[in-house]
């Protein structure tokens, strides 16, 4: 009934505004009829309770029933009947790592999580905490730092432009997401802060091909080069990391951290915590260390590079200042990102508060002579991993 829109008598128009009332009352109290309640939903139902408790709903206005409620009703049952016939997107199950809180010591050692890790004082030689420090584990991208001194063995042209090609997005597949889109074109200098800072694949294998090296030659030469280093338990299958059978040992990955951090290029690029890459007429992509959360108000980073893949889990590797002491770290097979973290902390901590005591030096164990590192390596499936 639309009453605005016609001309009555006042006192016939007092009554069709009273009837409306009331004929609006019973609609809201009276029972469903088959039409309603087929659209019924549980957003209309606390409409029907108030109304049997407490009588006509009111408005924001305190007056009862009349059109606006009805609008409000149906808008509301509306609604409800969108959002009963949306699908719910089932999402795959995350992949949760076992982090916890632990305590900071263990008899009278730090508590580290790490299945493999070596603490040492750079300036004396001094080991400060030992867990199978020459037991070779995967080592994910830390086998950046042999690719990038590799490439810088070659001399590049730090202001010469590459760019991402299709290639480059077939070396890193199954790794973490790259920013570095096919068809960018980047410095040299932005590409090694990509794969140090931001752990890129993608820039490692675009570093390669910018000194000429396709990804097997690139291996090669990084086997070559830690062979160089007296690096005999460490091995690479692949260039980026994303393979389990780039290996190393807590010790090695240390000398291997040294030995780019002496590089008068890469040294400063390890040790910058933020950096803004200028691809051509593109934006700036800003890249953040991966290993900054290691930093402290008791901890200096002086350098390092963090991995990660399925079989080595989580990694880090770092030289950093605690307590007036240069200290290599070198942190494998952690479960969970901020567990490797978290012995840092804890490293730190009793560095600083414990004068710690030489650890009995481990027995060492490594895989094949260096002629077995230099061997082709045999085709493998890469095991997804990034940082």
């Amino acid at each position: 009934m639309h009453l605005t829109t016609q001309s009555h008598p006042p006192a016939q128009r007092t009554s069709l505004l009273a009837l409306a009332a009331l004929s609006g009352l019973l609609v809201l109290a009276g029972p469903a009829t088959p039409a309603d309640a087929k659209g019924q939903t549980d957003i209309a139902a606390p409409r029907r309770n108030a109304k049997a408790k407490g009588g006509p709903i009111a408005n924001k206005a305190g007056k009862t029933g009349g059109r606006k409620g009805c609008k409000s009703g149906k808008k509301k049952r509306k609604n409800a009947g969108r959002k009963r016939g949306r699908k719910r997107v089932q999402l795959p199950p995350r992949h949760r790592h076992s982090e916890r809180r632990v305590a900071a010591m263990k008899g009278n050692l730090p508590n580290v999580q790490s299945r493999g890790a070596l603490v040492v004082d750079l300036d004396t030689g001094e080991e400060l905490f030992a867990r199978k420090p020459d037991v070779p584990r995967s080592i994910a991208s830390i086998s950046k730092l042999a690719a990038v001194l590799v490439v810088m063995d070659r001399s590049p042209d730090l202001e010469g432009l590459t760019t991402i090609k299709k290639v480059d997005a077939e070396v890193a597949r199954g790794g973490a997401k790259s920013r570095l889109l096919e068809g960018l074109i980047l410095s040299n200098r932005d590409l090694l802060h990509a794969s140090l800072l931001g752990s890129d694949n993608r820039a490692i294998s675009a570093l390669g091909r910018a000194v000429g090296l396709n990804v097997s030659q690139l291996t090669t030469a990084m086997n070559r080069k830690v062979a160089s280093l007296g690096l005999r338990h460490t091995r690479f299958r692949e260039p980026t990391g994303l393979s389990g059978d780039n290996q190393s040992t807590p010790r090695e990955t240390i000398a291997l951290l040294r030995a780019a951090m002496a590089h008068p290029v890469l040294g400063p690029i390890l040790q910058r915590i933020e950096y803004d890459a200028h691809p051509v007429s593109k934006p700036a992509i800003r890249y953040v260390n991966t290993h900054r959360p290691a930093a402290r108000a008791n901890v200096q980073v002086l350098g390092g590079k963090t991995g990660y893949n399925d079989a080595a889990r989580y990694c880090l590797v770092i030289v950093a200042k605690i307590s007036g002491r240069n200290c290599g770290m070198a942190l494998l097979g952690t479960e969970g990102d901020r567990t490797r973290f978290g012995d840092v902390a804890r490293v730190a901590d009793w560095i600083v508060t414990h004068k710690p005591k030489r650890a009995p030096a481990a027995k060492p164990q490594g895989p094949p002579s260096p002629e077995t590192i230099l061997a082709p390596p045999s085709p493998d499936a890469a095991i997804q991993g990034d940082s």
